[in-house]
């Protein structure tokens, strides 16, 4: 049985791709008989598969379009759904050769119908700044890195700038789980010299072979993982999503002109040229430096921290200013 499943699955790739077979070719390349041809033809017709035979002097087969997507069977809006998830990972992504693949291969076996829809659709996935000259993460590296995390085995790995030297000490970790953030694919792993969690840039990991014992999972601080990964970014300990630090000023701008540049923050319309402002950041001093880029006039409604911060921030442009042509 086993034979015949693998026999099917190379007879299937075969004919996806992209041109017309014999019978003679396909027994060739497959060492069976013609015979053995017809039969598993028949036995992926079965399963859904659109195959056409042409006539000729030695016959043919070739893999059509069909009214459906088998053998998933998607409904018209998931195979468009997955043709343009497949469109935004062909640009800047690790896996965007095999996405291309992936998106030629599913295209192929379209209805017209969708195929028309997709062709008019254009996608284009935009790097985040400052990404665009970094190595992206290869598949072969995710796929083992998901298979670790998956055996629950530990992984030693060297990181980063950290590889050079012989003295250097590989990272020993406890794979969590894998995630994307801003263009790159993160590890979350518990270190275990350093007694804490950690996340990694995968692009930056260099995994040592053997891996190690398998472990028993610890919990993830929050149990939630998007609002640990924001958290960490966020300068928090991952138990929470919450900036650290979050005020509340009101400036003297629309809250039209306001809303656009404030990230996460909310705004509240007071007057027609007047607004509400709360916003968090990783510090006191990093809040008040994020609001002062509002070209305008400030007033703090708290915490007593960030006036404080505003305090601060001001002593030291004054020194910046002071400096000016002295070096």
């Amino acid at each position: 049985m086993r034979k015949t499943s693998s026999r099917l699955l190379s007879l299937l790739s075969l004919l996806q791709t992209h041109r017309d077979w014999s019978g003679d070719d396909l027994a060739e390349r497959l060492d069976i008989t013609p015979r053995t041809v017809r039969r598993d033809i028949d036995r992926l017709r079965e399963l859904g598969y659109p195959i056409r035979a042409f006539k000729g002097p030695a016959g043919g087969y070739r893999l059509d379009a069909g009214s459906q997507l088998p053998p998933l069977l998607f409904d018209d809006g998931q195979a468009v759904a997955l043709a343009l998830a497949l469109q935004a990972a062909v640009t800047g992504t690790a896996i965007g050769e095999d996405a291309a693949r992936a998106l030629a291969t599913v295209r192929q076996v379209m209805p017209p119908r969708l195929r028309r829809r997709i062709d008019m659709l254009r996608v284009t996935a935009v790097p985040s700044p400052g990404t665009g000259d970094v190595s992206p993460a290869g598949t072969r590296l995710l796929m083992e890195l998901s298979r670790v995390v998956h055996a629950r085995e530990e992984l030693r790995f060297d990181y980063g700038s950290d590889c050079a030297g012989p003295d250097v000490r590989p990272r020993r970790t406890q794979p969590h789980r894998l995630v994307t953030w801003r263009g790159h694919w993160y590890l979350i792993a518990w270190d275990l010299d350093r007694d804490d969690w950690r996340t990694f840039r995968v692009d930056r990991v260099r995994p040592r072979i053997p891996t190690g014992p398998r472990f028993t999972p610890r919990d993830l601080p929050g149990d939630d993982v998007a609002a640990f990964v924001t958290g960490r970014f966020r300068g928090t300990d991952g138990s929470t999503a919450d900036w650290p630090c979050r005020g509340e000023v009101v400036l003297d701008l629309p809250a039209r002109s306001v809303a656009p540049f404030a990230r996460d923050g909310v705004v509240e319309e007071l007057a027609p040229d007047r607004c509400r402002l709360t916003l968090g950041s990783w510090s006191w001093t990093g809040l008040a430096a994020a609001v002062c880029r509002f070209d305008t006039r400030i007033e703090v409604v708290g915490p007593p921290e960030l006036a404080g911060a505003f305090a601060e921030l001001a002593a030291r442009c004054a020194d910046a200013a002071g400096t000016t042509g002295t070096s």
